[in-house]
């Protein structure tokens, strides 16, 4: 007979087994009656002789098979019964268990999508990211095709190597009408064979073998599945299509795979055209330059590749003829291609606010076996009976575990939703992340990946061990005959259990306060943010982001023609102070333009990498920042006449590092803005005409920058700065006396007067942007917010379980107490020195995980000491304060305790 036939015919035998115990007692209780004894004496004496009858069932059926299972569904049973009788109680520890099984699955379940889940590509731990670089190795630069080749010629260590370069400026695909926004990528035939990926359906790019470039038509495309969806409506007809990119036409070859992205993960829909070589990439040119990645052979160790990589790149770098170029290249920059895009403040951050997550589930862990703790305490006569009746200790625990595992698995079907509910909100918050931070968190969805549902089934039978266990052990090992008896329940077991539950409570008490300090001190952080002088004002600023779709620009003079025909028509406005036009706001993360400066050394000036921005005179009317030396533009600058530049003071000090008198920077030559590439002319070279006090630019925690600001109608269409400078982003900031929200639809008017490309301009105020910019702290705090208050109020809840047992337990005492003279403020005193013992043991303990934790969010604060006196005091005196609180109910109950009452319910 099979197992299962066995398991089902279980019942059948069990039936037997009564019937033949039944007619082996009615058998015996026949004969002594036979021998003269009367029914119940003849009953009761058959009944002695036989012995237990249950424990005969139990050992009988232990023979059967399956006993175990059988038992197992017993429990279950009696356990669903009993969280039917106690429906608050089993409330009170589902949701507690939810809360911690919730917020830990978030946590992970954001994690997982962003940090864990490896890149969709073949063996991505093989791939790497290489570019020629310094000796210090911190600044890669991009790539010449000779040099790519001669990687590919002397290299051993690589399977290939592929390039390619993302498309400057902003990509429109126009289908049916309607233009889209997508991210083009130029790559060389040979990358989607290198990543080990093909499109699902179509044909991919094919490569020459020498070049890797492709042979034939450049104008053909590969979409990702995000495109193929949204924009061509999951129509599989479309390889082959011809459609329009940037007024030019492609032809479809074929989709990618769902989730495949490169270079980045990104909300808008990719593109990839192949890289068609000309005739500067066969030579070093700055106008032809390649971003590359390799494939590191099986065996080979990233470290042994980079070394050839080193060896090669120097034999490179004598080779070269130009001493210019070969200056600063002659070093290798290698990192895991994984790396790219990553942000390392955000991901310490999601880190931080797992193992918060982490310990909010331990702390509800233990708030839960404190509320079994009680449980098992109030059952102790139910469970000294099933021991008296023959249930051995480990059947006892079996069935105490199987109620905390059926409560467990609730509350995990509860914390589910409540998981779901927290990603929404943690997308919520990230939508409220600067555009840059966006792209490692697109797409995340809540959802049980593998790993998640291993994580889920891991804590639902982790928090059914933890909150169970101790309580099924301590009632399973008690004493029959004390619990029996009555007034048991004054017993030493029930005192352990309440040095237990005492225990438990300060470790609440600690994890809550070490949670509490890290949010105080992540709001503290904000709190400082906020005030601190950003060198600009920020009230009453709209900001209008204008996405410019570069290729249509290209072809005039966008200053003459769109950009300064806006800003007059804007000025004019009714409710506008001001207006200014400028590549970027300060904090805006929108875009921005870093170019290398060299100075002339005989002259003491200095190599700098600054921020280059073009920006109208208004705009210091409009932000309010001040000069410290000369002046800002003003009417008298034009298209004809010198070209001028404004610089900030960090410019100044690293431009000409030997120079103290700002004044002397004042007349400095800089580059030329009207040159076209290769192009040189000294007598077009701008000249600084002012000093800007140091703003903000990138976060307030950073100091500034250097930055050089030039005039946009002073950038000559086909210079080398137009097409990266004004035909990529322009901001349009107003100063208004009008409410943001009443000026939006005029001002979206005019720019759509201006070029219809303009009518979906986001807009934003100036306040929102500087929130915004607090990043990754804002993205903390606010978790933490939520992370920390739901432990205070299980630390509170635990508290007060604990103090309304313990009076309950000790109503006789208080009688006694009161009948000898006692006063009710003695017997509140009493329940709050309780109290505080157990709040001050937790507060004393907490402020060493405090200080632990405090240095782990120290790389968030700004402004404050990761172990600041003030915040912990502060979270200290909050703790006290509610503490007292759950201590006072229990505290005023126990001094309305009736003696007399009290005394005869004894």
């Amino acid at each position: 007979m099979s197992s299962w036939r066995r398991f089902f015919s279980s019942e059948a035998k069990r039936s037997e087994l009564d019937e033949e115990i039944a007619a082996h007692l009615a058998m015996a209780e026949a004969d002594n009656r036979a021998a003269g004894a009367d029914a119940a004496t003849a009953h009761h004496k058959a009944t002695a002789e036989f012995g237990n009858a249950a424990l005969v069932k139990d050992v009988t059926s232990s023979s059967w098979g399956w006993q175990r299972l059988e038992s197992f569904a017993q429990d279950a049973r009696y356990a669903i019964r009993q969280m039917r009788k106690g429906p608050g109680f089993a409330c009170a520890v589902i949701g507690t268990l939810a809360l911690g099984i919730g917020a830990a699955t978030a946590m992970f379940t954001v994690v997982d999508r962003t940090m864990l889940r490896p890149l969709p590509y073949k063996h991505p731990s093989r791939l790497v990211t290489i570019s020629p670089a310094g000796k210090d190795q911190r600044l890669g630069f991009q790539t010449s095709f000779p040099d790519i080749q001669a990687w590919r010629e002397q290299a051993k260590s690589f399977e290939g190597f592929a390039f390619y370069r993302q498309v400057s400026g902003r990509s429109f695909l126009n289908v049916d009408g309607t233009a889209t926004q997508v991210a083009l990528t130029q790559v060389s035939g040979n990358l989607f064979g290198l990543l080990g990926v093909t499109p699902q359906f179509g044909s991919g790019l094919r490569a020459r073998p020498d070049t890797l470039a492709v042979a034939g038509d450049d104008h053909t495309v590969v979409i990702n599945d995000l495109a193929w969806r949204e924009i061509f409506h999951s129509d599989r007809g479309i390889v082959g299509r011809t459609v329009q990119i940037n007024d030019e036409p492609y032809r479809i070859l074929g989709v990618m795979p769902k989730g495949f992205y490169f270079p980045y993960n990104s909300i808008t829909p990719q593109l990839w055209s192949p890289i068609q070589l000309g005739a500067d990439d066969a030579k070093r040119s700055y106008a032809s330059q390649y971003q590359v990645m390799g494939r590191v052979k099986a065996g080979i160790t990233i470290a042994q590749a980079n070394a050839e990589m080193q060896q090669i790149q120097m034999r490179i770098q004598k080779s070269i003829a130009q001493p210019d170029w070969a200056k600063d290249i002659d070093h290798i920059k290698m990192d895991p291609f994984a790396s790219i895009g990553a942000d390392k403040s955000t991901n310490h951050a999601l880190l931080a606010l797992l193992g918060a997550s982490g310990l909010l589930w331990l702390i509800a862990c233990l708030n839960a076996t404190n509320l079994l703790l009680v449980k098992a305490s109030v059952r102790a006569r139910e469970i000294a009976m099933r021991g008296a009746l023959g249930a051995s200790r480990w059947r006892l625990t079996q069935q105490l575990v199987i109620e905390g595992l059926l409560l467990s698995m609730s509350a995990a079907l509860l914390g589910i939703a409540l998981a779901l509910s927290a990603i929404t909100l943690f997308n919520h918050l990230l939508s409220h992340l600067p555009t840059a931070g966006l792209a490692p968190f697109a797409g995340i969805v809540a959802g049980l990946s593998p790993r998640v549902l291993l994580l889920l089934i891991a804590l639902t039978v982790i928090s059914a061990i933890l909150s169970s266990a101790w309580p099924a052990w301590m009632a399973a090992r008690s004493p029959i005959e004390a619990a029996l008896r009555q007034g048991g329940a004054q017993s030493g077991t029930a005192k352990g259990q309440n040095r237990l539950r005492g225990g438990l409570v300060i470790a609440e008490i600690a994890m809550s306060l070490a949670l509490l300090a890290c949010c105080g001190l992540l709001l503290r952080t904000i709190y400082a943010l906020r005030h601190t002088p950003l060198g600009f004002r920020t009230d009453h600023i709209l900001v209008a982001n204008m996405e410019i779709p570069t290729y249509r620009f290209a072809k005039i003079n966008a200053a003459q023609e769109i950009y300064m025909p806006l800003l007059e028509r804007a000025q004019h406005l009714p409710g506008v102070q001001s207006a200014g036009l400028v590549t970027e706001v300060p904090l805006g993360n929108t875009f921005n333009v870093m170019m290398y400066l060299e100075g002339d050394k005989a002259k003491g000036l200095g190599t700098t990498s600054s921020m280059f921005k073009a920006a109208t005179p208004d705009l210091q009317k409009v932000f309010g920042f001040s000069i410290l030396k000369g002046r800002y533009f003003n009417e008298h600058d034009t298209p004809s006449s010198e070209p001028v530049a404004v610089v900030n003071q960090a410019f100044a000090k690293a431009f000409a590092p030997h120079e103290q008198d700002l004044n002397k920077v004042i007349g400095l030559k800089l580059m030329s803005i009207s040159n076209k590439p290769g192009e040189k002319n000294e007598n077009t070279k701008t000249t600084i005409i002012g000093i800007l006090d140091d703003m903000h630019q990138w976060k307030i925690g950073v100091q500034a920058s250097p930055e050089i600001q030039v005039l946009p109608d002073q950038v000559k269409p086909g210079s080398s700065f137009y097409a990266i400078l004004e035909g990529v982003a322009m901001d349009l900031a107003v100063r208004t006396q009008r409410p943001p929200s009443e000026m939006i639809p005029q001002l979206r008017a005019i720019l759509k007067q201006a070029s219809p490309e303009l009518a979906d301009a986001k807009f934003s105020t100036m306040d929102q942007i500087v929130e915004d910019s607090f990043g990754s702290q804002q993205l903390a705090a606010k978790l933490l917010e939520v992370f920390a208050g739901s432990a205070l109020l299980l630390c509170v809840a635990g508290l007060y379980g604990l103090l309304a047992y313990v009076v309950s337990q000790r109503t006789r005492e208080m009688g006694v107490r009161f009948a000898l003279g006692a006063q009710k403020e003695d017997v509140v005193w009493l329940v709050m020195r309780q109290a505080g013992v157990l709040v001050i043991a937790g507060i004393v303990i907490g402020m060493g995980l405090a200080y632990g934790a405090g240095r782990l969010v120290q790389s968030f604060l700004f402004g404050i000491s990761a172990h600041d006196g003030w915040t912990l005091a502060a979270v200290a005196i909050l703790l006290m304060i509610c503490g007292g609180v759950a201590a006072w109910l229990p505290a005023r109950r126990a001094a309305g305790v009736n003696p007399v009452e009290a005394l005869r319910a004894e």
